[in-house]
């Protein structure tokens, strides 16, 4: 047995770094402005250790665009770098000296350093054929040093012209690049994307470009509500003031700091644009922050920041580990934490935003059960009425009129109130409460609260006659005879498609509907499932039967047994259209034929 040592190829492996290090390559930018960040705030740690004696407060960042000579150079008037700095940090691949410039003074300064991988300086090679560095250490008696590669794996290093401290890495762009990001406009688009919070002032043709003070890094007792409201208009120009913000700031177990912002939701939002920003040590990173935020929350807007998220090199994408479970679970108490805060001081504030957070709250119900748990005593329902209850204060109300015979609480609802009018009249008519669930999510809302809530059902109030939504102990007989209610059922069946329709009997209350048409609860959640574009637990139900009920007890029952013949067909054939006119249900040749005699009853 003997052990070998695995060579490498530079000449091999460095057009794969310049080609596949970053997967976005507009973020060479980024990465090069944030090179030059870190050497500037390295001024202000040295500072305060007493190992740089200039004030480093006006030291900034510029960054300039020669479309003549095809460049774009970016400037800074940091630490910069002698000759051995150069060898080590620049042609060394994947040795950090930001890591390093940490692991040196973290005793005394424990500072924030952007860079760790080492890997952000080749970022440039994927739009420059030619990249040169001119720079100068802070160090006494240092002299300038000049660096030019173009590309490949030799360099040339040597006496620099730079007089001051500090570095400019100058970008020589490819042809391609150079109708990409050789204009202006197009790296002041980058700037503002990328580098819009950094630390350290970014100047651009003369202006600076970038707040390097946001209010996220500030400790939320040094801001007021006008702040709040300043930053959201910073970020989002032009949109709707938000219902209300969470200010984060942890630094233990991890550090984590940002602003959620509670938008105005509603289900047209289109939750591609305008989302959470997901930033690293003020860097922007991404708005696809689907790894840290639950889903649930994607809607939010606002910024995080965290350097303990594990990013690749190319900080474009997230990786999954315990850290990132860790701070998304976390995120999601601070926003179960502001809800419920809101809603023990202030619930009359808190009902007016309801309607807003209502998607928020159940779909996180649906989705974390930890989240359902803290948020199940906050969560509402809306009645016809406009009046708002908890879910177990509207239980305990119903539970006093709404039990049915086997001891469940029914909860009626409608899904459309306005299509669904005389069911809803008809409810309230007998003393119930009917509540409004038309959102996207609330049809699995009701099934959660079946489960979560004992001896509970939700009932739609068109699924039936309410006698058979909230059925009681007693049971009525028929004030017809068997062979009336016999005769009633065969004529019906002679006039409707029995493919189409479960015909039965069901003797109900006198103010009941004479003929009413159905759908089982169970077949109408299925049909909400596909409606919105979800999977339905027991696959594709395809075209189910409707309910059609006959009620022999209603008045109308015996008005139409006295007719004869065709007189007799016709009503009952008015009858069952009229049940489907009620549903929405009466169409082309059908609608035409109920139209034509209900005017012979003007005539």
């Amino acid at each position: 047995m003997r052990q070998g040592q695995i060579s490498v190829q530079s000449e091999n492996i460095f057009p794969i770094i310049k080609k596949f290090l970053y997967t976005d390559q507009e973020i060479f930018l980024r990465e090069l402005v944030s090179n030059a960040v870190d050497a500037t705030k390295k001024l202000s740690t040295l500072s305060r250790v007493g190992e740089f004696d200039d004030d480093p407060a006006t030291a900034k960042v510029i960054v300039k665009v020669d479309e003549k000579k095809k460049t774009i150079t970016i400037s800074d008037s940091g630490i910069g770098m002698t000759e051995e700095e150069v060898e080590k940090y620049i042609t060394q691949l994947a040795f950090s000296g930001a890591r390093d410039f940490v692991e040196k003074w973290k005793d005394k300064d424990p500072a924030q350093m952007i860079g760790h991988f080492g890997l952000g300086f080749y970022s440039a090679f994927m739009v420059a054929d030619k990249v040169t560095i001119e720079t100068k250490s802070y160090q006494k008696g240092s002299k300038a040093v000049h660096w030019e590669c173009d590309g490949s794996t030799s360099y040339e290093i040597g006496d620099g012209k730079r007089k001051k401290r500090g570095t400019d890495v100058i970008l020589h762009l490819n042809e391609e690049s150079v109708e990409a990001y050789g204009s202006p406009w197009k790296v002041r688009q980058l700037l503002e994307k990328y580098c819009k919070f950094l630390p350290v002032e970014i100047e651009f043709e003369d202006k600076v470009l970038n707040n390097p003070n946001p209010i996220w890094v500030k400790k939320p007792s040094e801001l007021e509500g006008e702040d709040y409201k300043k930053f959201f208009e910073e970020l989002y120009p032009m949109q709707e003031a938000p219902l209300f913000h969470i200010h984060i700031n942890t630094d233990y177990p991890f550090n984590l700091t940002g602003v959620l912002y509670f938008p105005k939701v509603n289900q047209a939002l289109d939750n591609r644009q305008n989302r959470v920003q997901l930033y690293c040590n003020q860097v922007f990173v991404t708005e696809d922050v689907k790894d840290v935020l639950p889903e649930y929350l994607v809607l939010l807007q606002g910024v995080i920041d965290s350097p303990d998220i594990p990013l690749n090199v190319s900080r474009s994408s997230l990786q999954s580990d315990s850290n990132v479970k860790k701070i998304t679970s976390h995120i999601s108490k601070k926003v179960s934490d502001k809800l419920t805060e809101m809603f023990k001081n202030d619930r009359k504030d808190y009902e007016s935003k309801w309607e807003y957070v209502d998607l928020f709250v159940k779909y996180g119900s649906l989705a974390d059960e930890k989240f359902a748990e803290r948020t199940k005593d906050i969560a509402m329902l809306k009645d016809t009425d406009g009046n708002l209850y908890t879910i177990q204060e509207y239980l305990d109300r119903a539970a006093v009129n709404q039990k049915d015979k086997d001891g469940d609480t029914v909860v009626l609802y409608c899904s459309d109130p306005k299509a669904q009018h005389l069911s809803i009249k008809s409810a309230k008519e007998m003393g119930y409460d009917v509540m409004i669930m038309d959102g996207p999510l609330d049809t699995q809302f009701a099934s959660w609260c079946e489960q979560k809530f004992e001896k509970t059902k939700f009932r739609n109030v068109d699924g039936g006659n309410i006698d058979e939504l909230i059925e009681k102990e007693t049971t009525l007989d028929s004030v017809l005879s068997k062979e009336e209610v016999e005769g009633l059922e065969n004529s019906i069946k002679s006039l409707v498609n029995e493919t189409a329709f479960t015909i039965k009997v069901s003797n109900l209350s006198t103010h009941s509907d004479f003929i009413s048409v159905s759908r089982s609860e169970w077949e109408r959640r299925m049909d909400d499932y596909a409606k919105f574009g979800q999977s339905m637990p027991f696959g594709d139900l395809g075209l189910k039967k409707q309910n059609l009920v006959i009620n022999p007890n209603s008045p109308m029952a015996a008005k139409i047994l006295a007719k004869e013949g065709d007189s007799r067909s016709e009503s009952l054939r008015y009858c069952i259209d009229l049940a489907l006119l009620k549903k929405g249900q009466l169409q082309g040749e059908d609608l035409e034929r109920f139209i034509a005699q209900a005017s012979k009853l003007v005539d």
